[in-house]
């Protein structure tokens, strides 16, 4: 059964599909043809035979019909029986789509990296390679309105990067992603900030949980313009954002008190909302 690490970094190309033909043209330098639509379809690729194949991901880039199609893989580790069952998801697809059809192996490290991106004999003249994306190959997204244009990619970015010797740089690229998340729906937020968190080693982990947020935040222009269009009433409504990342779901009574509550003691709920263990820890008066 696919596990947790494994569907996290799957969520990234569900719900931004444009984001494996970004990453083969962007990062592994390929070409694909011109499209106006990327799109998740099915990723059973069973053929007549009785045996089953399921990718992990395919997406469908299109134009007016399909153009190309990508089969997106997560390896976390060495599996030499994939190297049989790749070819087939290519050959599958692109029998069931009439177009051409890539494999992208996006590795957990770089041994896996290393592993999958060997050439697949398949006898006679006939050679199989996938598009193999290395951690150190995604881009260090350190940029905030890149991160903002790009949440996924920031996402991806800080968990390729978390446990990098440059702890600075790992702490900067999940900062700058974790400010990207906290804007998104609740439901993408709260599981893009986990993905972050759980992706830095400790030390980098434990600095961004004690980054005084009022500091961070202002750091970015996209805030401050938020809170310049009304300050209390911005700084409630991202106050509120991180809390419910942090906690959960707020009640009712605390999202009011929130709301009604003037700057300074808004101030003062960011000032502990990361380290208090509790979200009456963080709200209750002092």
């Amino acid at each position: 059964m696919p596990s947790q690490l494994h569907e996290s970094r799957l969520l990234l190309f569900r719900n931004q599909p444009t984001l494996a033909a970004e990453l083969i043209r962007g990062v592994l330098g390929a070409t694909l043809p011109p499209f106006r639509e990327a799109r998740v379809v099915s990723a059973d690729l069973t053929d007549i035979q009785p045996a089953e194949y399921r990718a992990d991901r395919v997406i469908q880039l299109a134009d007016d019909a399909p153009v190309h199609a990508i089969v997106v893989e997560v390896q976390l580790a060495v599996d030499n029986h994939k190297h049989f069952v790749w070819p087939a998801y290519v050959v599958n697809l692109r029998a069931r789509l009439k177009c051409p059809v890539s494999l992208l192996v996006v590795a957990a490290d770089e041994s896996v990296a290393s592993w999958a991106a060997r050439r697949i004999e398949l006898g006679g003249f006939h050679q199989f390679t996938p598009y193999v994306l290395r951690p150190s190959c995604v881009p260090e997204v350190t940029d905030e309105s890149e991160a903002r244009e790009n949440p996924e990619l920031a996402v991806l970015s800080a968990m390729a990067h978390g446990r990098d010797a440059d702890s600075s740089r790992a702490l900067e690229i999940a900062r700058v992603a974790r400010e990207a998340s906290i804007t998104l729906d609740a439901d993408r937020s709260r599981i893009y900030v986990d993905l972050i968190y759980s992706s830095l080693a400790e030390a980098a982990r434990e600095a961004l949980r004690s980054m005084d947020i009022r500091k961070y935040e202002y750091q970015s222009d996209f805030v401050r313009g938020l809170v310049a269009q009304g300050r209390a009433e911005g700084y409630a409504a991202l106050i509120t954002q991180l809390l419910t990342l942090r906690f959960g779901a707020i009640d009712s009574h605390t999202r009011s008190c929130i709301q009604q509550a003037s700057v300074s003691e808004l101030e003062v709920i960011a000032e502990r909302l990361l380290t208090a263990s509790t979200l009456q820890d963080a709200v209750a008066p002092r």
